[in-house]
């Protein structure tokens, strides 16, 4: 009998640990520093303080474990707020926003220098890196996990360097299979 309660609990922790899998966020610097001891691709979450789609993006893309685990395997996460007043250090360049107002905290405010380096024009959007922290692409809007999965995946396996036609991208879309559960 102690065995089964044992197994029991034994399982529930582990449904709820995994179901409780979050993304291991880290800042710029840190991110920086961890490429030099391990090398791996980059995904920054740029957000904003007053967007919706941002916060569902959070909860029902980020919040599902099976991108939790996947970005947390392959991935360095993480996340910028394009209307923050950090300072971003970036190929030798600074980054700041001096135009921001702290009375607006929590409100639009305006956009940080290194959001329009990166050619952020919606929120949200997630701005990839290859392995020297260079810059693969921006992916602009709210993405469901299955859509947010294909993008993980062609980055992460370099399959993005053999799509340079329209077609290409809709014959590795048509070709994809889903592992993510929704």
């Amino acid at each position: 009998m102690k065995k089964v309660i044992l197994l029991i609990s034994v399982l529930f922790v582990s449904i709820t640990t995994m179901q409780a899998q979050k993304i291991n966020w880290v800042t710029m610097e840190e991110a920086q520093e961890l490429m030099k001891k391990e090398p791996r691709k980059v995904i920054m979450d740029v957000y904003t303080t007053w967007c919706g789609p941002c916060k569902m993006l959070d909860k029902n893309t980020f919040g599902n474990p099976d991108v939790a685990n996947y970005i947390n395997k392959n991935y360095y996460a993480i996340k910028f707020n394009a209307e923050g007043d950090s300072s971003v250090s970036y190929e030798g360049n600074t980054f700041t926003n001096p135009n921001y107002d702290p009375a607006k905290k929590k409100r639009r405010n305006a956009q940080h220098q290194f959001a329009r380096y990166l050619s952020v024009r919606a929120y949200p959007t997630m701005v990839f890196f290859d392995e020297d922290f260079k810059l693969i692409a921006p992916i602009s809007g709210y993405l469901l996990p299955k859509q947010l999965e294909i993008y993980l995946k062609l980055f992460k396996t370099d399959k993005y360097k053999e799509v340079v036609s329209k077609e290409d991208w809709e014959k590795y879309q048509k070709d994809f299979e889903h592992e993510f559960k929704s």
